[in-house]
């Protein structure tokens, strides 16, 4: 099941259960985690790319080993909301996750990558240290969106 509505997404959800975030890059996935309770999220890892099948697999590993429920995927829109060639992009890697058998909820990250560079450059990170964890620094701002909206939801 993919959706982009968080009361869906959570009604697909066995109760409880880690949550993946997930920042998908033409060159890397950055790959980020939640706790049991949903309320806080974590960066985790870095995927480079190759091809489809070999970043299913790491996927599945990543997901079996981490016992995850479900995916939140950031899906990177334009200012006004509206589709752009990289979303409909992302949106094909969601619908080919489908062997994963997760529920899977799309997220709006516009800015994601922004805030997360600007947090790290005020804590004076440098340029090589921001260029490795910016990735699974973003899946997790947009893992922990997506956490603050489903816990605003009734249980």
């Amino acid at each position: 099941m993919i959706t982009a509505a968080a009361a869906d997404f959570a009604a697909a959800l066995p109760a409880g259960g880690v949550l993946a975030g997930l920042d998908v890059g033409t060159k890397t996935v950055g790959l980020a985690l939640c706790d049991g309770g949903w309320s806080f999220a974590g960066p985790a890892e870095t995927i480079r790319r190759t091809k489809f099948t070999a970043d299913l697999a790491a996927l599945r590993t990543f997901c079996e080993r981490h016992k995850v429920a479900g995916l939140v995927v950031g899906l990177p829109l334009n200012m006004d909301g509206s589709d752009s060639p990289r979303t409909q992009s992302v949106r094909a890697f969601a619908r080919n996750l489908g062997p994963l058998e997760l529920p899977l909820l799309l997220w709006d990250e516009r800015w994601s990558t922004q805030a997360v560079e600007r947090a790290m450059i005020a804590a004076d990170v440098s340029r090589a240290r921001r260029a490795e964890a910016v990735d699974k620094l973003a899946a997790a701002h947009i893992l922990q969106g997506a956490l603050d909206a489903l816990c605003m939801l009734p249980r």
